[in-house]
């Protein structure tokens, strides 16, 4: 009896430990499977020509070879966006990036436009030029989270176009697209994360013109010295033409505060434009002659200058 209640014993133990491992088992897997869960991605075509696709059609099965990403199917990308009524600007607001990334249904989505172009300096001999704008952008936050620009020369349109759909095809823009991606992830998850102080103050946003504020009693904040962004050399090659927008806190000292993107326009241009808010000055906004913090939107307009 006593060998027997011994045997018990020892098999009630072993029961116990398996199912606590087979629990171990579970959670472990459970975890590996949430921190391995795939990105997904869909990459809109580059424009209607067929080089224009091609040229997506390299960058989607260059991706496709990473495991971390899930590419979803061009013509159900196409078909969403089309839908949407997107039309390939390359210039948008937050709040139609995250309507655009909405009905794409997949964590980040890219855009483009590829062409060749003849081009026929006065002192040189005329060449071709190939090149790809790629463009990828958080569907949750409609942030640009990665640009580029590849562009080749050479003496036909054909030779221009062969270098840069092997470019395309290259490991380097599948490794900076998956930074970007992990970059972002961890940016957005930060964000979700943030502690926000109740004794905070709440900034409030400017009306949209003088009038409206003036109605409400305010006067808006002003600037020192008006600054205007440098068209920067990435701008220039792309020969860019673009919208920023940004939302700057203003507080009641004057000083800029939380400076924000609202309106993309990539090739440089965004972080010229952060670079020369940062640096103004203001009279601040007052409220019956008391200053008070405000949220203004301040937008750039880029123009490629004349040649």
């Amino acid at each position: 009896m006593a060998q027997r209640s011994l045997l018990t014993q020892r098999g009630r133990l072993c029961c116990g430990l398996f199912l606590c491992c087979f629990l171990l088992g579970l959670s472990s897997g459970s975890s590996a499977q949430t921190s391995q869960r795939q990105t997904t991605l869909s990459v809109l075509d580059f424009g209607k020509s067929d080089f224009a696709r091609l040229a997506a059609e390299k960058l989607r099965t260059n991706l496709r070879s990473q495991r971390e990403l899930v590419i979803f199917d061009p013509e159900l990308s196409r078909a969403a966006a089309l839908g949407a009524g997107y039309s390939g600007s390359l210039n948008m607001s937050l709040a139609e990036a995250r309507d655009l990334g909405a009905v794409m249904a997949s964590d980040f989505y890219i855009i483009g436009d590829a062409q060749t172009l003849r081009r026929s300096p006065s002192n040189a001999q005329i060449y071709y030029e190939s090149y790809c704008s790629v463009f990828m952008i958080s569907s949750r936050t409609g942030r640009l989270v990665f640009w580029d620009r590849p562009s080749f020369q050479a003496e036909s349109p054909k030779e221009a176009e062969a270098r840069l759909l092997l470019k395309l095809a290259e490991l380097e823009i599948q490794h900076r697209s998956l930074i970007a991606t992990r970059r972002a992830q961890e940016d957005e998850r930060s964000q979700r994360e943030l502690v926000v102080d109740a004794n905070q103050p709440v900034i409030e946003e400017a009306p949209d013109d003088n009038d409206a504020a003036e109605a409400k009693g305010l006067r808006l904040p002003r600037p020192y010295r008006r600054l205007h962004p440098e068209y920067p050399e990435s701008a220039a090659r792309a020969e860019a033409e673009a919208t920023v927008d940004v939302l700057v806190d203003v507080g009641a000292d004057g000083e800029v505060g939380q400076v924000q993107i609202a309106r993309w326009g990539g090739f440089g241009l965004d972080e010229a434009t952060m670079a020369t808010v940062r640096q103004l000055h203001f009279f601040p906004a007052m409220r019956n002659g008391t200053p008070i913090p405000l949220r203004v939107l301040l937008r750039y307009n880029f123009r490629k200058p004349p040649k």
